[in-house]
């Protein structure tokens, strides 16, 4: 018996009513604090008032409502807490909501900047921008797990790590909880996630090397105790005040010479220290994960290593450095000249930096994958029908059935079968027909597969393919580069990866050779298809030019022609968007002129 699929979209209702419930409880809350605090507040007001009209009322009445006033803003400083975090989770969820109303285009993270501008397809397949695929893949809670997805979708993977994604997608698809938990913490407007400033602060050269860091440490341990002993006798004894002040004017002068230490120790730090904050509580939280999948495992097992694993590790470099932190308040004057407080923690934080800075870049690695197999099942999570697809080993092959694009609803499904012996389509058809459509169609499902993530259609079964596109080449008034010319250069990159052949090139062409004329174009698509069927690449190329649809014959039964149609019904055209065998036999150029008015009616 097949399995019910689940209802996200009963889930998401369910969750965000009960986080809506949530966040109107601790907006009460936070009113009945508002108020109280006002009346503590009066209340010391009135007592200080009785105080200074000479009442018969001592000052240290005052104590009992300045503690109360005080309690409550603590308190509520707490419930504000709370209560944005009920309101972060309401958000989470509505947006939830909208992805499955299809309403998500423009409301969440777009990934800009995370595709190399010469990239053979990021651009072609909107794989980033508004309402790209990964604005609607894009779940991961810190920018490690977005450019870990990035990366995903940016080149395929080979067969063995797609099948451990698999397994971890399937562990991870219900756990709606830890996705919860997850993105509540990078949300907490208190904390901010910089990745950069903790590697460069990791990957940094040691201030001092080992050995002058442990005689400084062991010098800094004997003044301290010497002015603590000093400290003691002066209290204790009538020897005086004069030792104590012969210790501090020795770690004065200890302090200053190490200045610039304590400095750079300090100030490398400062940078990533909201960062340590909210890493150490999203690694806690995936340590207390209880997984099944390997790849899951592999990677908690890494996080939590010996000797006490990376939350506790993080949890610890946090209080050093907010115990370096307190030497700001003017309480710590007298401690900083006892204890060279500051020289002691800059030397704990470089003693933790020496053992644990070379694992933070594993660590992020860790935590990066588990976010974007995370985001993926998520994706999974809310397209239940959606199947993974079949990986294949052997000769490249290609195989689609009922293939819609995920980011078009209502989009018409469409097959695809390539591979021995047929490795290209020419894809012909009237203007607006949907060829370029169907191009970013299957090449979509293509860059899901191969990211470990569900396809859109009845099935798709595929090897290990390395993808390019000539769907969005455009000219370059910087470089002093024409379409044309951009053309070619995408295509000499493509044909690089067809020659290199592991993995075999998937090519997706639209409208080749445009720039230049039908006579040139004929023979160089011929030429240029012909020498990707020789390297062993697949692909798709679509077209206007009848001729050209023609002249692909010369590659007998490795090529094949498709194409999609039109029909004029009452004077407009009426496209059905499905793919048909054969060359087109019409064009409705002259009809879409006369349409915008550029021609006049016929008859």
């Amino acid at each position: 018996m097949t399995a019910t699929p689940p209802d996200p979209r009963a889930e998401y209702l369910r969750r965000r009513d009960a986080h809506l419930a949530g966040l109107a409880y601790q907006e009460r809350r936070s009113r009945t604090l508002s108020n109280l605090r006002v009346l503590a507040f009066l209340a010391i007001l009135a007592v200080l008032a009785a105080v200074l009209a000479h009442a018969p009322l001592h000052p240290a009445w005052l104590l009992a409502p300045i503690a109360l006033f005080t309690a409550l803003v603590v308190r509520h400083e707490q419930i504000e807490r709370a209560r944005a975090r009920a309101q972060a989770a309401v958000d989470l969820y509505r947006r939830g909501l909208d992805r499955l109303d299809e309403r998500w285009p423009g409301g969440g993270r777009q990934g800009r900047g995370l595709a190399p501008p010469d990239h053979p397809y990021a651009a072609d397949l909107d794989l980033f921008g508004p309402a790209s695929l990964f604005e609607r893949l894009a779940g991961a809670a810190t920018p490690i797990g977005e450019r870990t997805l990035a990366a995903w979708l940016l080149a395929p993977a080979p067969i063995a790590s797609l099948r451990e994604r698999h397994a971890a997608l399937d562990d991870l698809r219900a756990r709606l909880d830890l996705r919860e938990d997850l993105a509540l913490l990078v949300l907490d407007p208190q904390l901010a996630l910089d990745p950069a400033a903790l590697l460069a602060w990791a990957e940094a050269p040691p201030l001092l090397e080992p050995a002058r860091a442990r005689r400084l440490h062991l010098l800094a341990a004997l003044l301290t105790l010497l002015c603590l002993g000093a400290l003691a006798l002066a209290i204790f004894s009538d020897h005086g005040a004069l030792p104590l002040l012969a210790c501090v004017a020795l770690n004065a002068l200890v302090g200053r010479r190490y200045g610039p230490f304590i400095d750079a120790a300090s100030g490398r730090v400062a940078a990533p220290r909201r960062t340590l904050s909210v890493l150490a509580r999203l690694l806690d939280r995936l340590d207390r994960e209880r997984f099944t999948a390997p790849y899951l495992l592999d990677r908690q097992r890494l996080l939590a290593a010996p000797p006490d694993g990376a939350a506790a590790a993080i949890a610890r470099l946090v209080r050093r450095v907010d115990w370096l932190e307190a030497r700001q308040s003017p309480l710590f004057v007298a401690v900083e000249y006892l204890a060279l407080w500051s020289l002691h923690w800059s030397l704990a934080i470089e003693r933790w930096r020496r053992a644990h800075g070379p694992a933070i870049p594993a660590w992020f690695d860790a935590l990066g994958e588990i976010e974007a197999i995370t985001a993926l099942a998520a994706y999974a999570y809310e397209r239940p029908l959606d199947p993974l697809p079949e990986l294949l080993e052997g000769p490249p092959r290609l195989l689609g059935d009922e293939l819609v694009h995920p980011l078009l609803p209502g989009c018409v499904a469409n097959s695809i079968d390539l591979g021995a012996p047929r490795r290209v389509l020419m894809v012909s058809g009237s203007n607006m027909s949907g060829k370029s459509t169907y191009l970013r169609t299957v090449g979509v499902n293509v860059v899901l597969a191969l990211a470990g993530a569900p396809i859109a259609g009845r099935r798709l079964a595929l090897t290990p393919l390395a993808l390019g596109a000539t769907l969005r080449v455009e000219d370059s008034l910087r470089d002093n580069a024409s379409r044309f010319y951009a053309e070619l250069a995408r295509l000499r990159h493509l044909m690089d990866l067809a020659r290199r052949g592991a993995p075999p090139l998937l090519f997706l062409l639209d409208e080749i050779f445009h720039g230049t004329n039908s006579h040139d174009r004929r023979i160089g698509a011929e030429a240029l298809l012909r020498a990707f069927v020789d390297a062993g690449a697949l692909g798709l190329c679509t077209t206007h030019d009848l001729a050209l649809a023609l002249a692909i014959e010369e590659l007998g039964e490795r090529a094949e022609n498709v194409h999609f149609q039109d029909e004029l019904l009452e004077g407009r055209l009426r496209f059905d968007y499905r793919m048909r065998p054969g060359v087109v036999q019409r064009s409705n150029a002259l009809a879409l002129m006369r349409a915008v008015g550029l021609l006049p009616a016929e008859g």
